[in-house]
């Protein structure tokens, strides 16, 4: 399937989601990210997740690596350029929803992308191979080029993986991991 068709596919399945059914997903799902191997490291990046488009919930994934007291690292995005820029995630940090409904940090403590070691990635659906299907605005892309190629790349998703996405480009960076409610590929 082509990524215009999936895009469609995957914001239709998750509006049909009621609020308590994303909330459990969203559980789920981070009860799985705690069976990776991931927990030796120390800067996690994290998408804050836009409500509006019923995203998973990473607020209790940020919960366990809060408790693991792991450096988090959120991002801001600029939409004239395409470029995402990253802070420390602090206590001090203020919160600030973007004309998108993102919620981004206001300011910060700026993090070079090249510090990050597991980058958890918005996506809208995925394949059996490790392509992902995003809003189609290049934004991770640019940021995970800008990474450590070492650098753990996890999607998470309330959706099992499609057989194939056909319409992969030479810049999409594909993903090590994702996770399900249910399920942990790896690839």
């Amino acid at each position: 399937m082509i990524k215009s068709e999936l895009r469609k596919k995957y914001k239709v399945l998750r509006n049909d989601l009621s609020l308590s059914q994303i909330d459990d997903l969203s559980i789920a799902i981070a009860n799985q990210v705690l069976k990776l191997h991931i927990w030796e490291l120390s800067f996690y990046h994290i998408f804050l997740a836009i409500e509006e488009q019923k995203e998973v919930h990473t607020d209790y994934i940020l919960n366990i690596l809060s408790g693991k007291d792991k450096n988090i690292v959120i991002s801001k995005s600029d939409f004239k350029t395409g470029l995402m820029t990253h802070f420390l995630l602090t206590d001090n940090t203020k919160i600030k929803k973007n004309s998108y409904n993102i919620p981004e940090p206001v300011d910060g403590i700026p993090i070079a992308p090249n510090t990050i070691e597991v980058v958890f990635i918005p996506l809208l659906g995925f394949d059996k191979t490790g392509n992902r299907v995003g809003y189609g605005k290049g934004f991770y892309d640019r940021f995970l080029t800008d990474c450590k190629p070492e650098t753990i790349k996890i999607g998470v998703s309330f959706f099992d993986a499609e057989d194939q996405i056909t319409d992969v480009y030479e810049s999409d960076v594909k993903l090590d991991y994702c996770v399900t409610p249910k399920t942990i590929y790896t690839f």
